[in-house]
């Protein structure tokens, strides 16, 4: 949390009922050093107090565009910030931010800064559902705009579901952790990243295919760690989420299509992530039209994909590095080896998918790296894009090291 010593953070709170717990937000943002200026929309202040921001925070809370003493607060909130939280942010003001809309000094201030921004949505799991809701989380998203939660848990009203804010303790690790990116040099700046996602699906018919359970987190993980960090990126991806601002998205849906198109964008890339989870089998002849369980269980024989890591592996140009994943349930390092050795990439990730908060769909993993000259470096149980930030650490430091051993000889 050294991160927010000293750094200037206004704290939006919107009017939900989780308006309560932004309080805790406040005070460890205070006590980890930040000087916290609260702004409350008129709505929060049903739910809790201006005098209990008073009291905790570094300045007086702020609620309105035209009754302070500064006649642009907006604008010298906005330039000042480090950076801008919203918690709990609301239905009401995920929309307005999304739209451009500045009707109250929050949603002014979200628009007149151009710090970092941490939204931390809080609703009822239907509202949170809602297809207008998810579209404007999409956006925010797609503009580089930081979301933190919600969780599934207890709800206002005796419900339970999705749409519970995230932990004060989790929120103030992510503004730390933003803070944290936002002041690191842009160490990517001019590479070319080739990133490729989720699970591929192997038609057995036009309704049913051969897949695995990938999410595309970890792959997308990688590829908003990167070009946060200054690369051009590109994203080679089977799921529904949005790639990094300025990123190229490519969407493919079959091992096939993928192979295709990591072929494509590979050819002149500094460093190829493979993360997508691509079927190894696939039917050989797909039915062309539904099968019918009457018809009875279908011969259904099966044929090897691509093997896209090896032939890229293969053909890797000069100065190219090449990151292949294992995904394991045993032998997590007997198999990681076997598979560095043979496909020709230089580091290999492999996580044991079976393990507890890890793999497939978690928004964690653990995962161990492999690299081309023998090192295991094990990665911790920590959210898949501090696992991405790990792993691209290492990446960029052996690169600097080969670079100047060189230079030297």
């Amino acid at each position: 949390m050294n991160s927010l010593a000293g750094r200037r953070i206004v704290l939006g709170v919107s009017g939900g009922i989780a308006a309560y717990k932004a309080v805790e937000v406040c005070r460890r943002l205070v006590d980890a050093g930040a000087c916290v200026i609260p702004v409350l929309t008129k709505g929060a202040t049903r739910f809790v107090g201006r005098a209990t921001f008073d009291a905790l925070a570094s300045e007086r809370v702020r609620m309105s565009l035209f009754d302070e003493d500064d006649p642009i607060p907006h604008t010298t909130l906005g330039q000042t910030a480090d950076c801008v939280v919203v918690a709990p942010a609301t239905a009401r003001v995920i929309g307005a931010y999304a739209a451009g809309i500045s009707s109250d000094l929050l949603t002014a201030t979200l628009i007149a800064t151009r710090a970092p921004v941490v939204v931390c949505p809080a609703m009822h799991t239907e509202m949170w559902e809602h297809p207008a809701v998810a579209a404007n989380i999409a956006t925010l998203a797609a503009r580089g705009v930081h979301i933190v939660g919600p969780e599934s848990g207890p709800l206002a009203g005796g419900d339970e579901g999705a749409g519970r804010l995230s932990a004060a303790a989790d929120i103030a690790a992510a503004v730390s952790r933003v803070l944290e990116a936002a002041s690191r040099p842009p160490d990517m700046d001019g590479l070319s990243v080739v990133v490729t996602a989720g699970g591929t699906r192997e038609p057995i018919d036009p309704v049913r295919y051969i897949g695995n359970r990938s999410s595309g987190k970890q792959g997308h993980a990688f590829a908003d760690e990167a070009a946060s960090r200054g690369a051009q990126v590109t994203i080679v991806t089977t799921v529904d989420r949005p790639g990094p601002p300025a990123a190229t998205v490519v969407r493919v849906e079959t091992a096939e299509q993928m192979s295709a198109a990591a072929a494509d964008a590979t050819a002149d890339a500094d460093l190829v992530i493979m993360a997508a989870a691509v079927a190894d089998f696939r039917p050989a002849d797909p039915a062309g039209v539904k099968l019918k369980k009457r018809d009875g269980v279908p011969d259904l024989p099966l044929e090897p994909t691509p093997d896209i890591l090896a032939a890229l592996g293969a053909s890797k140009p000069a100065g190219q590095i090449l990151v292949g994943f294992a995904a394991e349930t045993c032998d997590l390092a007997h198999n990681a080896a076997a598979k560095l050795a043979g496909k020709g990439a230089d580091y290999i990730v492999a996580n044991d998918v079976t393990a507890r908060n890890a793999g497939f769909a978690h928004d964690t993993n653990e995962v161990l790296v492999l690299t081309y000259d023998g090192r295991i470096h094990p990665i911790g149980l920590r959210s898949k894009r501090q696992v991405a930030q790990a792993v691209l650490d290492l990446v960029l430091a052996d690169r600097v090291a080969q670079t100047a051993m060189q230079e030297n000889q």
